[in-house]
This record gives structure tokens, sequence and C-alpha cells, in this order.
């Protein structure tokens, strides 16, 4: 595919009806959509099977706000019942999804979640967000819970580089350190991302920018992620801590630099907020974050609105009678 190729030229995947509506639905796969619905992450996935360099996981953190914290780990149960709460008071949300603070795939507690969700709100969208390194063999278990949005974290397909953002692995009950872990890890990402894409999940890719380290190697993915039919590729700056707490991190001129690079092969997300694993609201209205007078201002706001749009189509529907 050639370099200068603009980015609405891209032969771009092409979903039925029901996914485009989830598509537009969804304040991370649809730029417009982030000022109108919302999502709820479920913190029920603590456990994770990889340690990249940059990740700290912390529970019972309300000080931070950043991928892989939450204030709590829930049961299947109580995010259920959270969900039914955030629903009823902020009706925007419209996508339900499973961030961590570990990897999804990595506990069963996900599965069982999913259920329960799928169950009481068949219309919400399922969404889930993996390192991949289990896509292929919980592909099925995917799609039998309904999820129609999947992200998967791919920071390198070359496994020297991978094994400089990758302490290690763990899988199927063995540790791999180094190239080996990398290689298989970048394997399974591969082949379950497009087992993804032919089972008509609209899939995006997360890609952390590591200056140093990936930063050169990054347009090959987008190049990969194109042949994949991948919908959407989010690159995002990478939050220095763990052992990479002395790098630097890019400069918002380096990432927008990347992302024109990669642009002509695969739809670029500007608008992520990196959001906690149990952000709920709209992106970059993190009410997990909020204190209560605000949530109760917002959920007012949420009525007054409704009420708003009821009497408008009473109104319409007696000047049209």
């Amino acid at each position: 595919m050639p370099e200068d190729n603009p980015i609405n030229e891209i032969d771009s995947p092409k979903f039925e009806e029901g996914l485009l509506r989830k598509i537009a639905e969804h304040p991370c796969y649809d730029r417009k959509a982030q000022h109108k619905y919302g999502r709820i992450h479920l913190a029920v996935a603590p456990s994770c099977n990889i340690q990249c360099n940059f990740c700290v996981r912390e529970f019972d953190c309300v000080n931070e706000s950043r991928p892989g914290v939450t204030s709590k780990v829930l049961t299947p149960q109580e995010a259920l019942e959270k969900t039914r709460q955030i629903i009823t008071d902020y009706p925007f949300i419209k996508v339900v999804g499973i961030a961590g603070p570990g990897d999804p795939l990595a506990n069963d507690e996900t599965f069982e979640t999913f259920e329960l969700i799928k169950k009481e709100f068949p219309e919400l969208t399922l969404c889930m967000s993996t390192n991949g390194l289990l896509l292929p063999e919980k592909l099925e278990d995917i799609l039998r819970v309904g999820v129609s949005t999947l992200t998967v974290t791919i920071n390198a397909i070359d496994p020297e580089i991978q094994a400089k953002i990758v302490d290690h692995i763990m899988y199927h009950g063995k540790i791999y350190r180094g190239v080996e872990g990398a290689e298989i890890q970048i394997k399974n990402q591969l082949e379950g991302v497009k087992a993804a894409v032919e089972a008509d999940l609209v899939v995006k890719v997360n890609t952390v920018l590591i200056p140093g380290i990936n930063d050169k190697h990054i347009i090959e993915i987008a190049r990969k992620l194109y042949e994949l039919r991948v919908y959407i590729m989010n690159i995002m700056p990478l939050i220095n801590q763990g052992a990479f707490a002395n790098l630097e991190p890019p400069t918002a001129e380096e990432r927008k630099t990347i992302q024109q690079a990669c642009e002509p092969y695969v739809l670029q997300m500007r608008h992520c907020r990196q959001c906690r694993a149990d952000a709920y609201g709209l992106l970059g209205q993190d009410m997990s974050q909020m204190s209560e007078e605000r949530r109760k201002l917002i959920k007012i706001q949420t009525k007054e609105d409704i009420e708003k749009a009821r009497t408008s189509l009473k109104e319409n529907g007696k000047q049209n009678a």
C-alpha cells in the first residue's frame, strides 16, 4: 500500500448495520461519540499473565488516573449491581467494558461478569481489552458471552523489540523471558487478532509509544494491522513508571508525527484518555474520580435532558398529527 495514500482511500473493514451502530455509540471507536455516549469499566480482572516494564497495577487506588489502577476489585455480582445503578442514573452510558486491572483473559470472572450483563442488558455493547496472550484459545468464549468490540495491546511485532518491553510472560504454567517469551506473545497476538477480525469483531489495537525502543517500529505494526483488517489504532504515550520510570515520555508532537505516518494504513484514535480500570462516564469525565456532589449534578442534568427530549417528542407528535 502506498505511503502517501490518504486515510479516506483506505479500504477499511466493512461491518453489518448492528455493528455499525455499536461503533457509532462507542466513545473509543468513534470520535464523534465521545461527547454523547459513555462507558463503564468493571474492575473484575486482577490477575495478569505478563509483566510489562511500564506497568504498575495498584488496587484500592483513588489518586491516580491511568490504566492498571482501581479503587476496588469487584466480584461478578458486584459488577452487575454497579452496572444496574449506573445505567439507571446515567442512561447515556452504552458500553460495558472489562480492561483490568490485570488481563481480562487471565481471569474467569471476566466471562462470568459478561454473562450476567448480557442477560440483563442485551442492548449494551460489551467491550474487552487484552494483551492478547490467550486470545486464540479464549476467542470462542469471547464470542459466546457477546463481546463485539475488542482491544488488543500490541507494542511490537519484532521479538527483539518486544523483549525490551516485557520482562516475562506466564503461559500455560511456565514463565518465559526475553525473545522466547516475546515470540510466543507476538504469535498469539497476531493469530488472535486475525481470528477475531474473521469472526466479525471490531478490533482496536493499542500501542504504547516508547521513545528509543519502539518509536521507529510502530509504522511496521500499522502495516501489519492493515493486512489484518484492524479497524482502528490507538498510539498511546508512555507513562514512565515501573522499570521504565527513568525514560522520557514522548512529546505530543512526536506522537502526532507517528500517528500521521501510520494513518495511511489504519484509522488513528486521537482522543484516548488512558482510563482507569474502574472508569465510568464520558471520556475525559471519569465519574469514578468525582465527588458525590458532582456526580449528583450530572445525574440531575441527565434526567432533565431526558424530560426535555420526551416533551419535544410529544410536541412534535401533536404537530404532525
